[in-house]
């Protein structure tokens, strides 16, 4: 009598630890890369790959959209894992994560397990204490409210994603089913990572030092080292960089960036820095009620005058008259702090 076949042994095992509020498209960018690599076309079987939704009290988890997700297990009978992904969301003052899942996630650590986190999840792991002595990459937009944060950490914020050992860190987004990719390339193989993003409509697999996509220009950076110049740009608005600064951080001289813009963009970089801080200018002014001194002082001018100056110069108008081509309504939203 022939004996029955053993259970195909799943060459990873992913668990999710969703915070109150997560960012849906990280998760749901992250877990189809899962589950197309799981076995063949959409057929969605965990056969290669295996996940998980983790609680510990098995309540639908809010999304920041308002989706809400129905955990799979409680925390005691989650098993093992090869990877535990912490999906952040809305940054505030409460705490995203209850007690017990943080007790989960320290054990999980000194056991061995690698650590991902996505989006604001970055944040959850800096708070816990679990990404000391590692490097942690977090969303341009987010790169701030990091600083802000936690003080003496600079984060990585030119790049999709970070791997560093047993801690991966990503921007959010698209990133995550690039870091996703990459988790499936390792384990199960780069036939399966293609498949998958080319099903999900994603051309091709993004290494980790792929510059993120950031605060949009008129034109669209294409050269590298551009787009990092530019990333550093929206990342120090407030206190805008000198260029020479920013060149010797990305470690060439003045003139080599200065011909990288050019022949990229067509314009200086000391051209591009003052368009990015007009056009952060122009956002607030339409979707908050700041006073126009605190808007100057947030976008690198010197103050009111200063920006009435530029944007008359540069758009033609002033700062009331921009306002006052938006309705009431709209500018009376504060920016939102979401992934």
């Amino acid at each position: 009598m022939a004996q029955p076949l053993s259970p195909l042994r799943k060459r990873l095992r992913v668990g999710f630890i969703l915070a109150d509020r997560f960012t849906l498209s990280a998760f749901a960018n992250f877990v189809d890369v899962l589950r197309l690599a799981a076995d063949e076309a959409d057929k969605s079987r965990p056969i290669l790959c295996d996940w998980a939704v983790l609680s510990d009290d098995m309540a639908p988890i809010r999304s920041s959209c308002g989706v809400r997700v129905q955990p799979d297990s409680r925390l005691r009978h989650a098993g093992r894992f090869d990877y535990l992904v912490v999906v952040g969301g809305l940054i505030g003052d409460d705490v995203a994560l209850g007690n017990g899942i943080m007790d989960y996630l320290q054990s999980a650590a000194v056991s061995g397990t690698a650590l991902v986190g996505l989006c604001t999840g970055v944040f959850i792991l800096q708070q816990a204490g679990l990404l000391k002595g590692y490097r942690a990459c977090v969303s341009w937009f987010h790169h701030q409210d990091f600083i802000d944060r936690f003080e003496a950490v600079t984060p990585v914020a030119d790049q999709i994603f970070v791997v560093d050992r047993d801690r991966l860190t990503c921007s959010g987004g698209q990133g995550a089913a690039h870091l996703a990719a990459h988790l499936v390339q390792r384990h199960i193989g780069k036939s399966a990572a293609t498949k998958s993003l080319n099903i999900m409509m994603i051309e091709e697999a993004l290494s980790g030092e792929r510059p993120q996509p950031g605060q949009l220009l008129a034109q669209r950076a294409t050269d590298p080292l551009v787009k990092r110049a530019v990333l550093k740009m929206q990342q120090n608005i407030e206190v805008p960089k000198p260029i020479e600064d920013l060149a010797r951080e990305l470690g060439v001289g003045r003139r080599t960036l200065e011909r990288h813009f050019l022949s990229d963009l067509r314009q200086s970089p000391l051209k591009i820095y003052a368009e990015l801080r007009i056009e952060r200018a122009l956002l607030r002014l339409r979707s908050t009620r700041d006073s126009t001194t605190e808007i100057a002082l947030a976008c690198g001018f010197c103050d009111a005058p200063h920006l009435t100056r530029v944007l008359k110069a540069e758009r033609g108008i002033t700062p009331a008259q921009y306002r006052r081509s938006f309705p009431m309504e709209a500018a009376g939203q504060a920016i939102g702090r979401v992934c």
